[in-house]
């Protein structure tokens, strides 16, 4: 890059220091890295300031200038690299006087901080007092009055980084996704053992004044109970939780799981310590019962692929606002809010956020809940509904609602289905499920579910069967036959793209066979996230996570010699994937079908890749969707960058095929599929009492659960390509550009 042009850059000329403050957080390290990405590519210098707020305090080697190279290889790593500290010095007013030279000491005027609600506080009120302490420095002679003309203002971007997901106005978290990975992953394992001795078990997770993980981990991981801050159990509590427990034993339960988050207490505020959990389970139902207390494993570890994928956008903006921010900007906290980047007046956010535990303690609980946001709300209503169920009994009058899949395989379709399954009973209907997709529905291959038929189904794969088949119009005579024959009321259909045709093409032909007129609802399931009316489908994000894994353990394979790798993923012509596995796992390079594959593009990736080794790189990663170009094949492109390395690298591709739809869902697919299904339920049964029965497809849109008509589905879809027209993740790719594109 020329002088000229460099001094061109919206950065140029510009210093920003970044720092990490409080308790750390998975994906703190992505944040760190993609601010000082962004700031490289746009002109900027950036200085970490090492151990939080301390070592603007000390100064020194406590803040030094970092380069593109030297976040190289934190993407995957938990913690933070730049260390953190709960610094006692900030918050005196000498501390933070000794704070603002020693940063005027570098030219630094702009900050991005990355910490919970008590640092951005401490950050907010550093900026009210910048200018009355360079006027005192300057009086005092510290300071050139020169200096202080140049740097009147301190101007600032927060990102929250929290495992607690405490935040107010904001959906996420930096660290919230993969401490959740953690405790469903443990509670899972939990499971096995407690079942194999017929135990209980009391998981105790973080959350003081939050019970966000504690809610959402007992959903996702299937358990009896939970006791959150948020909504302190009634008096009596201990009796209707050991009945809910023998009543899990006496449907055929193995084991019991119990979670507490280490805030809960109860209406008096006295602390419920999963001590004394466990021996209320012990004494009352006589059974022996263990204490798991998680600690801060929930903290440590990888970052999930949201973790790094969401905190890399996160960082890139931090760093847009900062260089565009001018004396007089108040700086906003930045989060997300419906997978968009959302700015909150940070002084507004931090007050809301403390008013919740004061709420708590004023026994004022709804208040708090609502402040916890609409889905936090939900999920406790839908926790409560199937942990406590009303179990209504099914009366000759009960509607009859089907389960089928259709499309291939994704991660948490029997998560969907057993949601389906207990909370439709619960609701008071009768619960069917069709084994092998839509040909299992031509041949009448349907049987009844119970509540014990679906235990254990929140682990992969689809018991029910699924298949890509979408029926002949001459079938759906056959299929007509079989729900009048079985009196299916309703379809649940939960699957991917073929599995919509099918019930698009059911709804089309009604008037022919008018048993095919009954309603649909359509739910997203499908590793390639192509389908109409949600931006999330059930099983991408495990996908995801899979192809960061097998990333970070392919780039380890490479970490001793120079070498480039090509990674294929699914998709077919939807690039969510190939995309979103770029960012999560570190990639140089993505080549998506909505972008296409020139060969002037090729040279010059090819150019690039030669000037970068000869400038020592070691490690090169491409990331194609299996369907970017039909002629440039991974093959082609592992082939091209061997024959062009000139002796400087050596090429290996991966394939990664089928594992992408295997394992366990995560948290999040867990989580959305109970979404999904309690919505459509609730829209069935507004049919059946306005008996106005529709057929509809669900989504998730801007995080909140959308239906559409399933008449209007192929308005929202590129038919030609499979995937909608409108594809908001599209907008990561100047985040990628930003991150990859190492300057030479």
């Amino acid at each position: 890059m020329t002088t000229d042009m460099a001094s061109a850059l919206p950065g140029a000329g510009k210093r920003i220091g970044i720092l990490t403050s409080g308790g750390d957080a998975q994906g703190m390290n992505a944040a760190v890295r993609a601010v000082v990405r962004t700031a490289v590519t746009l002109g900027a210098q950036v200085y970490a300031v090492f151990e939080g707020y301390q070592g603007m305090v000390d100064g020194g080697d406590g803040i030094r200038e970092l380069d593109w190279d030297d976040v190289g290889s934190i993407l995957g790593k938990g913690g933070t690299m730049i260390g953190t500290f709960r610094s006692k010095d900030f918050r005196e007013y000498a501390g933070r006087k000794r704070s603002a030279l020693n940063l005027l000491a570098n030219g630094i005027d702009r900050l991005v901080v990355i910490g919970g609600d008590g640092s951005l506080t401490g950050l907010d009120q550093f900026r009210g007092e910048w200018s009355q302490i360079l006027a005192e420095l300057v009086a005092e002679g510290q300071l050139a009055p020169e200096v202080a003309a140049a740097h009147p203002a301190l101007m600032f971007a927060g990102l929250v980084g929290s495992i607690d997901n405490d935040l107010v106005g904001t959906d996420m978290t930096i660290g919230a996704d993969t401490a959740l990975h953690r405790i469903v992953s443990a509670i899972d394992d939990l499971s096995s053992t407690a079942a194999s001795h017929q135990r209980g078990f009391v998981v105790e997770v973080m959350g003081r004044h939050c019970g966000y993980l504690a809610l959402m981990s007992a959903i996702a991981g299937g358990c009896d109970y939970v006791l959150i801050p948020e909504t302190p159990p009634e008096a009596g509590w201990e009796q209707k939780m050991c009945a809910e427990l023998r009543r899990g034993r006496q449907a055929g339960r193995r084991d019991s799981m119990v979670v507490v988050a280490e805030g809960a207490c109860d209406r008096q505020g006295q602390p419920i310590t999963s001590g004394y959990v466990r021996q209320v389970i012990q004494d009352t139902l006589n059974e022996d019962a263990r204490v798991t207390i998680l600690g801060h494993v929930q903290r440590g570890g990888a970052p999930s692929a949201y973790d790094r994928w969401a905190s890399t956008w996160l960082g890139h903006e931090a760093v847009l606002e900062v260089l565009n921010a001018t004396p007089g900007t108040t700086g906003p906290v930045i989060g997300f809010r419906g997978n968009r980047i959302h700015h909150a007046p940070l002084i507004e956010a931090v007050a809301k956020t403390r008013k919740v535990p004061e709420l708590i303690a004023a026994g004022d609980y709804n208040a708090a809940m609502e402040l916890r946001g609409g889905s936090f709300t939900e999920a406790a209503r839908i926790f409560a509904e199937m942990s406590s169920p009303s179990r209504v009994d099914a009366g000759a009058g009960s509607k009859r609602i089907a389960i089928i899949h259709g499309g291939g395989l994704a991660p948490g379709m029997n998560a969907a289905a057993a949601d389906a399954v207990r909370l439709g009973i619960s609701r008071g209907h009768t619960m069917l499920g069709i084994q092998g997709g839509f040909p299992g529905l031509r041949d009448g291959k349907i049987t009844e579910l119970e509540w014990a038929d679906v235990e254990g189904w929140l682990v992969g794969g689809a018991d029910l069967g699924t298949r890509r088949t979408v029926p002949t119009v001459e079938e759906l005579y056959r299929i007509s036959r079989t729900l009048e024959d079985q009196k299916v009321d309703a379809l649940l259909m939960i699957g991917g793209w073929n599995g919509y045709e099918a019930a698009h093409l059911m709804h089309a032909e009604a008037e022919r066979f008018p048993a095919c007129g009954l309603p649909i609802a359509c739910l997203p399931a499908s590793i390639d996230n192509n389908l109409p009316g949600s931006e999330l489908a059930i099983g991408a994000d495990t996908a995801l996570n899979v192809i960061t894994e097998a990333i970070d353990r392919i780039k380890m394979s490479g970490a001793a010699s120079r070498r480039a790798f090509v990674v294929e993923t699914m998709g077919r012509h939807c690039g969510y994937l190939a995309l979103m596995s770029a960012l999560a796992g570190g990639a140089e390079r993505v080549y998506l079908h909505e972008e296409g594959i020139s060969l002037n593009a090729l040279i010059d990736d090819v150019e690039w890749l030669r000037s970068s080794f000869a400038a020592g790189r070691k490690l090169f990663l491409a990331v194609r969707n299996e369907e970017a170009n039909p002629l440039y094949t991974t093959d082609f492109l592992a082939r091209l960058l061997e024959q062009e390395s000139q002796g400087l690298y050596d090429v290996r591709q991966n394939v990664l095929g089928h594992i992408q739809q295997g394992g366990s869902p995560s948290p999040f697919d867990r989580l959305l599929a109970v979404r999904l299904v309690s919505r459509a339920l609730d829209l069935l049964n507004e049919g059946f009492i306005n008996a106005k029965p529709e057929s509809f497809y669900l989504g998730l849109v801007e995080s909140k659960v959308t239906a559409s008509p399933l008449a209007h589905m192929l308005d929202d879809m590129d038919t030609t390509f499979r995937r909608p027209k409108n594809q908001w993740w599209l907008a990561l790719r100047p985040v990628m550009k930003a991150v990859a594109d190492a300057p030479v």
